[in-house]
């Protein structure tokens, strides 16, 4: 019989004793994510800063290959689209890095519409969803979208000192507690 948390008996899921073995490195990193969300939500502003910085390098990165990849297009024109695509996305990264606070502002604008976009899609696909579904939770997943994405355009752009930050702060708190729990559930089957 499988227990609620999915891991299941000990010989249960061969495939999991790798993952069993390791449970200590499970935990351990989970206490790494909690102390890092801990450190992002005491300075919100400086988390921010830094995840504006993570964009600003991936934006790079993607540029560096864009631009590779359009030296392997063999035709002409597709060649200049991928060209100019990828120094956009290397002018784009490099934005980001010189000024971290208009790129928050800019990304933290394009959240604000991107959750109320989904909120009001969630609570379309809810009233569309057949009888008997759970649709409520749909809904109500939805509003709170909505209501977060009103409240950070609300506040905007003042949001963006801190919002970026917030989120990465929560998120890392939360994956945290999620390889914590994971790592704890693998080391109580793996003594069972």
């Amino acid at each position: 019989m499988s227990n609620v948390m999915g891991l299941g008996s000990a010989g249960a899921a061969p495939e999991l004793a790798p993952l069993r073995a390791k449970s200590g490195w499970i935990v351990a990193l989970g206490v790494v994510y909690l102390i890092a969300g801990f450190i992002a939500l005491g300075s919100v502003a400086m988390a921010t800063v830094a995840s504006v910085f993570v964009v600003g390098i991936m934006m790079i990165l993607a540029g560096v290959a864009e631009i590779v990849n359009a030296f392997q297009v063999k035709s002409w024109g597709k060649f200049v689209l991928w060209l100019l695509l990828g120094i956009l996305y290397v002018i784009a990264g490099v934005a980001a890095f010189e000024n971290p606070l208009f790129a928050a502002a800019i990304l933290t604008l394009v959240l604000g519409v991107a959750l109320i976009v989904s909120g009001i899609m969630r609570i379309i696909l809810a009233f569309g969803m057949k009888e008997g579904m759970p649709w409520m939770w749909i809904v109500l997943s939805g509003v709170i979208t909505f209501l977060l994405g009103a409240i950070i355009l609300a506040h905007w752009p003042v949001s963006s000192v801190y919002v970026l930050g917030l989120f990465l702060g929560i998120d890392l708190v939360f994956a945290g507690v999620g390889w914590i729990g994971l790592g704890l559930g693998l080391r109580r089957y793996r003594a069972a």
